[in-house]
C-alpha cells in the first residue's frame, strides 16, 4: 500500500480537530496506517503538527483566492471568505489552540501572507465606511480567526450545525464591525 501524505493529513486533521489529545496511536489508526509508518514519515506530534500547519495554511491560501476578498466590497468579500474557509474551521481551531506554533523565531511566513490579506479586507473596509474606526484592522483579523476557531470547535461538538457557522460567525463579526453614525 502507497503512502497518501495528504490523505494522512487529512484524517489526522479530521480526529485533531475533533480530540486535540489523540494518541500517534489514534491518528495513525484513524488513517488506516501503522504507528511506525506514521512516525516514519512524522517523527513525532510536533513534526506532525508542523505538518498540519502547513496543510492547514495551504486550504487557508486556497480558501483565500476562491474567495476573492479583494472584490466587490469588504463585507460581500468577508462573507465570501467565511464560507469558504469554514469547511476547514475545524482544523484551525486545532492550530489556533498549537501555542508552539505562534511562538519564537520559527513561525510559518504562511500566517504572515493569510494576515496581511485579512487585514487588508478590514482596513480597506474601514476606508470606505463599512467597518468600525475604533478597532483596528488588525484586531478585526484577530477576532475573525477567534470566532472561526470557535464556530469550529462548536461544529466539533455538536453545539452548532456545519451549516449555520458561516451566517453566525459573519453576523457576530459583522455585528460588532459596522460602523455607526456618531449621533
Amino acid at each position: 500500500m502507497s503512502f497518501d501524505r495528504d490523505q494522512v493529513l487529512r484524517a489526522a486533521a479530521d480526529l485533531l480537530a475533533r480530540r486535540s489529545t489523540a494518541t500517534t496511536e489514534e491518528v495513525a489508526r484513524a488513517a488506516g496506517i501503522s504507528r511506525a509508518t506514521l512516525n516514519r514519515y512524522f517523527p513525532g506530534r510536533d513534526a506532525l503538527v508542523r505538518a498540519l500547519e502547513e496543510y492547514g495554511i495551504a486550504e487557508c491560501e486556497r480558501a483565500l483566492e476562491a474567495a476573492r476578498p479583494e472584490e466587490g466590497t469588504a463585507e460581500e468579500g468577508l462573507r465570501r471568505l467565511v464560507r469558504a474557509v469554514e469547511p476547514c474551521a475545524g482544523l484551525l481551531a486545532f492550530l489556533y489552540s498549537e501555542n508552539q506554533l505562534f511562538e519564537g523565531e520559527e513561525q510559518n511566513a504562511g500566517w504572515s501572507r493569510i494576515d496581511e490579506r485579512l487585514t487588508g479586507l478590514f482596513r480597506r473596509g474601514q476606508e470606505s465606511g463599512e467597518f468600525r474606526i475604533d478597532l483596528s484592522a488588525v484586531w478585526l483579523t484577530e477576532a475573525l480567526y477567534g470566532l472561526l476557531a470557535a464556530g469550529g470547535w462548536a461544529v466539533t461538538e455538536g453545539r452548532v450545525a456545519r451549516n449555520d457557522i458561516s451566517h453566525m460567525v459573519v453576523e457576530l463579526l459583522l455585528g460588532g464591525a459596522v460602523r455607526r453614525d456618531a449621533s
